[in-house]
């Protein structure tokens, strides 16, 4: 089953700032989809159509078969999202903010008990939950939110840039906590993110957002053998445009060979990088910085979209 539909849709703001294009996508039920793409890219305004709070310019999306424009009660009624913005109240404890969320939802109060014991013990908030939303940590509060979203038992749980703002290991272990929810919840989880690591790491599926459209959509692993299993990377000291088109003419490099500012990238499919190194040499191409490496998704952006995430963030 499609638990999200999304067929031609398009935001366009007062001004004429298209900020989604016509995107196409599926997710099926239970899966892990990370749309991916630096700030900017279309992500949020993605979301904000898919959570009803958007009203969307043109063509059609669904959750678990409810219309988000049509039926918008409904599509609430099935979904839940953490938003980049806090939305706990400081003055409350976790299990009181949980509490008013499962009223407001109309949950039956036993239900809500046995459902916040579950979520206190899974997502390993036991020392949070009776305590002021105030007092705890970024990280902290990232976990309470999720509880929060998840007491309804939402059969699609949007995660809207979950780790901005976190340090480096508060961001890893917030990673380890909604890896294993789908171990622990029958949920479908989507999550936006510009951190790549986030999206190789999480994902059944990614797709890379790039100006309001989708530029790729697969599995990580899928979308890492469009430039193989390994490249040769370096620096050039001249121009990057003549020492990929050397590359290519000595055929050291194919096509998918790329320079972004004065860093060149080789995809070498199976050539042994000693070939692209006698060309740089006879060639005199000055060059440091090499290496070999296995690619990753920044890698895949790069190729497609010609910046770094890190640059068009």
């Amino acid at each position: 089953m499609h638990m999200i539909e999304v067929r031609g849709l398009r935001k366009t703001y007062p001004g004429g700032v298209e900020a989604v294009r016509s995107l196409d996508f599926d997710v099926e039920a239970g899966e892990v989809f990370g749309l991916l793409g630096p700030n900017g890219a279309g992500k949020s305004t993605t979301i904000g159509m898919l959570t009803t709070t958007v009203l969307p310019t043109a063509g059609s999306a669904r959750l678990a078969g409810y219309d988000v424009a049509r039926q918008p009660l409904q599509a609430r009624g099935v979904s839940s999202v953490v938003f980049q913005e806090q939305v706990l109240d400081g003055s409350l404890s976790g299990r009181q903010n949980i509490e008013l969320h499962a009223r407001l939802w109309g949950i039956d109060p036993v239900i809500a008990c046995r459902r916040t014991r579950e979520l206190v013990s899974s997502l390993g908030i036991e020392e949070l939950i009776d305590r002021k939303v105030e007092s705890s940590s970024g990280g902290q509060r990232r976990r309470l939110e999720i509880a929060r979203a998840l007491v309804s038992a939402p059969q699609v749980l949007f995660l809207d840039e979950p780790t901005v703002g976190l340090d480096p290991r508060i961001r890893h272990e917030l990673l380890d906590v909604i890896a294993g929810l789908r171990r622990r919840e029958e949920v479908t989880i989507l999550i936006t993110t510009h951190y790549l690591d986030e999206a190789e790491r999480l994902a059944d599926r990614v797709a890379i957002m790039h100006a309001g459209e989708l530029v790729a959509l697969g599995p990580p692993s899928a979308l890492l053998e469009r430039i193989g299993s390994e490249i040769l990377e370096f620096r050039t000291h001249g121009d990057p445009t003549a020492a990929v088109r050397a590359l290519r003419t000595h055929g050291a490099a194919g096509e998918d060979a790329f320079a972004v500012g004065a860093r060149v990238t080789v995809p070498l499919h199976g050539r042994a990088a000693s070939e692209a190194l006698a060309v740089i040499d006879g060639e005199r191409i000055g060059a440091s910085e090499l290496q070999v490496r296995p690619p990753n998704l920044d890698d895949v952006y790069i190729q497609l979209t010609g910046a770094p995430v890190a640059e068009a963030a």
